[in-house]
């Protein structure tokens, strides 16, 4: 395969403090959070991939069950998981951290939610799901093979920018199921 010249910017962001947390005034469609209680990596990989394939998210796209196992059977790790009339709409993956601090892991929405007011409510119910696990700060990285609007969802809900650096694009993403989608 041939390498992608292209480049990405990579932003870390972290909330100090519970009281840092801006909420949305309001939220658009009604849905619910339920939190994954049983470690099941084929949950985990549809959501990732559902989310993320389009996106170009990196990092997981060689992994196997053995792999998304040993990453979803572990205590540090929640995944909690967005309804709307029952369908998977949306996720997050929080990770406790050694040093007293929470990860955002994994953020987002699956295409057919965009535009719905979802996103800031359900972000803004991870973070207080962070500080609910005791984190003594909320971090999370981000970058531009994510939604156009993550970055500005992250900002207003209170998150402040500590580094960014550029580094060579991720190769493009093959999925078994899902593909990406492009805009006419």
């Amino acid at each position: 395969m041939a390498q992608n010249t292209e480049q990405k910017t990579t932003y870390s962001l972290e909330m100090a403090g519970r009281d840092d947390l801006r909420p949305p005034e309001r939220t658009g469609t009604a849905f619910e959070i339920r939190r994954v209680e049983i470690a099941c990596p084929e949950f985990n990989w549809f959501l990732h991939d559902a989310v993320g394939v389009e996106f170009n998210w990196g990092g997981r796209e060689d992994w196997g069950h053995r792999e998304w196992t040993e990453y979803v059977d572990r205590p540090k790790l929640e995944t909690w998981v967005a309804y709307v009339q029952g369908t998977p709409a949306g996720y997050y993956e929080l990770e406790k951290q050694g040093d007293g601090s929470v990860r955002i892991e994994c953020f987002g929405l699956r295409r057919p939610f965009f535009g719905q007011g979802i996103g800031g409510g359900l972000l803004s119910k991870g973070i207080e799901r962070c500080w609910d696990m005791g984190a003594n700060r909320v971090w999370l990285t981000t970058c531009t093979h994510d939604h156009p609007h993550a970055l500005q969802n992250y900002l207003a809900r209170g998150f402040k920018l500590l580094k960014e650096t550029t580094a060579a694009a991720n190769e493009p993403r093959k999925s078994a199921f899902f593909a990406p989608v492009r805009e006419p």
